[in-house]
């Protein structure tokens, strides 16, 4: 038998009894032209269900209710089927009585995005840049994004701002570690973004791990995970063009029991508390170990009903 192709150079070259595969499984330059296809097509499919998509919910955004809600997950469900993207859930998202949701989770690709956006009733909160892509942050703002310039001087003001998201019924979806990884590890998060968890009555805070587990179908490891991460200086379309010609593609998402804030005597203590969570659960999924949420069950969590814990 030959050596297996390069999963993330399908291009280069093989030796051996694989430079020439056997008719009935095609050659390596047929392997290619079918993933260049796949992955052209999966593009004009994309494209074709976000241009229909903001029409409706251009229209939803003007309504009254959940609409607008309810489709952007139908929406971003959409876009991992239409991707190839196969979603995992482990757990559920948190249900409050009265209270809103804040959901932290590891960051290492903008599939973060249409992965958590499909399963978690929720706005993301995301840099300010991002609001000045062509089309994505057209996108973004019809989601209702919520964008923060992490700059000291402003942090008041938008901490502000996501808390009247909160005030008005909505829930966040919050990155921690203020930018992306290559996937093969979670890095500390910092105590400032979890500042909207602190007050008399925060919202309940929702660790969440994601880890991308699967491609053409086999387990991902050291060398083929860094394909779905997106981070440094790399342009979004070459790598789209990386990981959209495979089939077989997952990513695992782990939603672990909620944490409340007024527990910890400080952001620095609930940040260390939320990391320590996302980052053992994202070490177990990458293992491909059996994963199962992370703390004390809670099936509801009642309103601001008691006083916050001492300091």
């Amino acid at each position: 038998m030959g050596r297996a192709p390069n999963l993330l150079h399908p291009t280069a070259p093989l030796s051996g009894a694989a430079a020439t595969d056997p008719p009935w499984l095609g050659g390596r330059r047929d392997r290619v032209v079918l993933g260049s296809f796949r992955a052209a097509r999966r593009l004009l499919s994309l494209v074709a269900l976000t241009a229909g998509s903001m029409v409706v919910q251009s229209v939803a955004l003007a309504l009254p209710g959940r609409a607008k809600v309810r489709f952007a997950q139908r929406y971003w469900s959409g876009f991992c089927r239409t991707l190839g993207l196969r979603v995992r859930v482990i757990g559920a998202p948190v249900a409050t009585a009265g209270r809103r949701v804040l959901f932290v989770s590891n960051h290492s690709s903008w599939l973060d995005i249409p992965a958590l956006g499909g399963i978690l009733p929720a706005c993301f909160v995301a840099k300010g840049e991002v609001a000045g892509w062509p089309l994505i942050g057209t996108v973004a703002r019809l989601g209702r994004t919520v964008f923060v310039s992490r700059s000291r001087g402003a942090m008041a003001r938008e901490i502000a701002s996501m808390r009247a998201v909160l005030a008005r019924g909505d829930n966040l979806i919050l990155f921690p570690e203020g930018t992306t990884s290559d996937g093969s590890r979670v890095m500390s998060f910092r105590p400032s973004f979890l500042a909207l968890a602190e007050g008399e009555a925060p919202p309940i805070v929702q660790p969440v791990s994601v880890v991308y587990d699967r491609l053409s179908g086999l387990p991902t490891g050291r060398a083929t995970r860094p394909l779905f991460a997106w981070y440094g200086d790399m342009d979004i379309a070459s790598h789209y063009w990386g990981f959209a010609r495979h089939r077989g593609l997952r990513v695992s998402v782990l939603l672990h029991h909620p944490i409340d804030p007024r527990d910890y005597p400080d952001r620095k203590a609930l940040s260390r508390a939320v990391w320590r969570v996302v980052a053992d659960g994202a070490a177990t999924l990458r293992q491909n170990r059996p994963a199962k949420p992370i703390g004390t069950p809670a099936a509801t969590l009642a309103g601001a009903d008691r006083p916050p814990a001492p300091a």
